[in-house]
């Protein structure tokens, strides 16, 4: 949703016509200033947070799912991790039951 190039043409016309260009001038000086400062401000706060520190913490916290497929596919994940590998019935039951699970949050 940005502005198109005539759109900011025509709005710089109008406040020239309205304020004068003296007036429009100092305008756009302090607006300028002011961007200026904020990317001060910006570049002090990035030198003064340490990003290793916040990726690290970002990894140690828990992702929580978006919706249905992901949360079924986190509980499948942490069901596979939990359970030994074996050829039993008992494992082929579950992945019935992992498929059930997968089609029915695909469909919803």
């Amino acid at each position: 949703m940005g502005f198109h190039p005539v759109d900011l043409l025509i709005i710089l016309l109008f406040g020239l016509a309205l304020f004068g260009p003296r007036a429009l001038q100092s305008v756009a000086r302090n607006l300028g200033r002011g961007v200026g400062q904020a990317r001060v401000v910006k570049d002090k706060i990035k030198e003064e947070l340490q990003v290793e520190e916040l990726s690290q913490i970002s990894e140690n916290i828990p992702r929580l799912p978006l919706n249905t497929r992901e949360a079924a596919s986190l509980l499948l994940k942490e069901q596979k991790e939990k359970r030994p590998s074996e050829g039993t019935a008992q494992s082929r039951a579950s992945e019935t039951n992992e498929r059930v699970v997968r089609d029915s949050a695909a469909s919803a």
